[in-house]
């Protein structure tokens, strides 16, 4: 794998400019959205970053498209391959397109069916592998090797997390004075690019991580103070099922995350059907575990506290969520 590790990894914020220029022209700048039911709910100032509205349904474009931009013609001219539980892959098959480059991805065998229809009609080849990310990531290492592609990591690349943070460029920008923001968590690159681009504009900000209570990777390991491998993982949330997180991204956390909380699948899937009756808003479980926590009383902040709940994506897998709630 060619991406660098560096357990001292602290973008800046011209590191995260200079991403948001490659990444801009490609991307929406999502909306910040007020929840006066969820603020009365919580008794904080809550706005949701609605990342569903984003190109391929999820934040997860912003990366590649930064990483690719950054690739040599040679590396281009291989071509690109990437494992992913589905958002990855579809923000993958998005950028490389947009750079005219051939894309293959590996995904579980059990992803969501309109994820791997949605990377399918993005133009990437998908080889489906395993039940879990790290299964499909072996092979995706395997396929590298074999046919000469350019790996792209879905959350332990600087690069690739440099263009995840341009979403924590969007929050201050549309809102300065957010005092707290609540990020969901599967490998990683997504709070790790957040927290350092928030706190590169205002230190004080604090930010917390979510996962589920049945794949706590992140929490052991910042805990453990380096990545560890979970024995097992007992979660249905394809974008939080994750046994290993990054090295660069538990380093990260370990210095620019204040706190990690984690609850259950079922509490998390509540808040999906929170948000869609509430706030009609269609969010796919990762993306609701930060209102989940909201709702569960997990974020300790004064009353009147400015929160914003990071919605990762919006694709949802309706089959799963009926199967959870009405079985």
């Amino acid at each position: 794998m060619s991406y660098e590790i560096d357990l001292d990894l602290a973008l800046t914020r011209a590191d995260f400019e200079r991403a948001g220029e490659r990444v801009g022209p490609h991307v929406h700048h999502t909306p910040l959205v007020t929840s006066l039911t969820l603020s009365e709910a919580t008794g904080f100032d809550v706005r949701l970053k609605a990342e569903m509205f984003q190109k391929g349904g999820a934040y997860k474009v912003r990366g590649p498209t930064n990483l690719i931009a950054l690739l040599s013609d040679e590396e281009r001219a291989r071509g690109v391959i990437c494992s992913s539980a589905g958002n990855h892959s579809q923000g993958v098959a998005i950028a490389a397109r947009q750079h005219g480059v051939k894309a293959v991805v590996c995904m579980a065998a059990n992803a969501t069916p309109s994820k791997i229809a949605a990377t399918e009609g993005y133009g990437a080849e998908v080889v489906l592998h395993g039940t879990i990310w790290d299964e499909a990531n072996e092979k995706a290492l395997e396929l590298m090797e074999e046919r000469g592609l350019t790996y792209i990591h879905p959350f332990d690349d600087p690069r690739l997390i440099a263009g995840q943070g341009t979403i924590g460029l969007e929050i201050m920008e549309d809102w300065p004075e957010a005092e707290v923001i609540v990020v969901p968590i599967g490998g990683g690159g997504l709070i790790s690019g957040t927290s350092m681009a928030v706190k590169s504009i205002n230190p004080d900000v604090r930010v917390i991580g979510v996962e589920s209570s049945g794949a706590p990777a992140m929490q052991r390991s910042v805990a453990a103070g380096h990545p560890i491998t979970l024995d097992e993982v007992d979660c249905i949330i394809d974008g939080l099922r994750v046994r290993r997180i990054g090295t660069n991204t538990c380093s990260v956390c370990r210095r620019f995350v204040e706190k990690i909380v984690t609850l259950p699948d079922e509490q998390i899937f509540d808040a999906v059907l929170w948000l869609m009756a509430r706030a009609k808003l269609v969010a796919e479980g990762a993306a609701a575990a930060p209102v989940a926590a909201l709702l569960q009383g997990l974020i300790d902040a004064p009353p009147g506290t400015k929160v914003v709940a990071l919605l990762s994506g919006g694709n949802l897998d309706v089959e799963q969520l009926r199967g959870l709630r009405w079985n």
